[in-house]
């Protein structure tokens, strides 16, 4: 609990006695080692001098809520004072204070300008690997569209324009529909389904051109749907050792592909599938249809606190 002195308040007894005891987040806890969590943010300070400062992991735990709920700051800031089985999870007891809605959004801030965001996502992935979680079978290389926070401004055949409020978020077209605002790339573990890497950019950025760095070097195989197709990037995977399940994708001077092409394609494409039950619950379960924020660098940072939080969910069911 979160006490300088030590002792244990009235509250602490009702809540180490179970009260507002939560399965899940019960679970959650056992499988993963904090103490290393702390270690990693306890150069950070909850708050500025003046304020009631509160022990980071506090924050950590809190931010990893704010995902799993799909709440606000504000929000956040409720459920803390007024849910048993939040303070329970954080390491509050019911006499202790909670951060409000400001000292939350100023630690999310100090965690991305330290890039400990990163160095979170690192360190989870690499507790979920030691576990024996990881499968390293195949990486599933996809993306999907997050509209922006910013309002969507008017827009031109060839060329859009952009919001002020937010000047990183882009357009692209899909299905023959125009989009604006951002891309997120993921690396997902084939069998596991567990994400190992992942990538914000504004929505016009191809995927191929950041498919390299979601490819890890571990699994064996990489797949990827036609947008992932590069003659280069099939030679590197090839000289690494890593099977090549890109599919094909026509071309100028070949606008029909050879049969084994498209058998091939018809195979690569119920594995490659998988990735979008990942895309699926981050849209239906944590309400990631929309960014929070207002930049790349802030909306980056939401990318992986929500990827942290859905890998511990799902590893409590691997786990299992």
């Amino acid at each position: 609990m979160h006490r300088s002195s030590g002792q244990l308040g009235f509250g602490d007894v009702f809540l180490n006695e179970g009260l507002g005891r939560n399965e899940r987040l019960d679970r959650i806890s056992s499988v993963i080692d904090w103490l290393s969590i702390e270690r990693l943010v306890s150069v950070l300070h909850a708050a500025p001098e003046g304020r009631k400062a509160y022990p980071p992991l506090v924050m950590v735990k809190a931010l990893l809520l704010q995902q799993w709920y799909g709440l606000s700051d504000p929000r956040l800031e409720e459920a803390l004072s007024d849910a048993l089985w939040f303070r329970r999870f954080v390491g509050l007891g019911l006499d202790d204070g909670t951060p409000d809605h400001s000292t939350i959004s100023r630690f999310r801030t100090s965690l991305r300008d330290n890039n400990l965001d990163a160095a979170l996502f690192g360190e989870v992935a690499t507790q979920l690997d030691r576990r024996g979680l990881v499968l390293k079978h195949g990486t599933l290389m996809d993306a999907t569209i997050v509209e922006a926070q910013a309002g969507k401004p008017s827009y031109k055949e060839g060329a859009g324009a952009k919001n002020p409020a937010d000047p990183d978020a882009d357009w692209t077209r899909k299905s023959g529909k125009p989009h604006y605002g951002y891309k997120a790339h993921v690396a997902v573990d084939q069998g596991s389904g567990l994400i190992r890497r992942a990538i914000l950019t504004p929505a016009k950025t191809n995927e191929s051109e950041v498919a390299d760095d979601l490819i890890i070097g571990d699994e064996a195989a990489v797949y990827g749907d036609k947008a992932y197709e590069h003659k280069a990037r099939r030679a590197r995977l090839k000289a690494r050792g890593i099977k090549d399940r890109i599919m094909h994708r026509s071309h100028k001077n070949q606008p029909d592909l050879p049969h084994w092409q498209k058998r091939r394609n018809l195979l690569i494409a119920p594995i490659r599938a998988a990735v979008e039950r990942v895309f699926g619950a981050f849209k239906r379960c944590y309400g990631y249809t929309r960014v929070r924020y207002f930049s790349l660098a802030a909306n980056f940072t939401q990318l992986r606190l929500l990827v942290i939080a859905y890998n511990l969910r799902r590893a409590i069911v691997l786990a299992a």
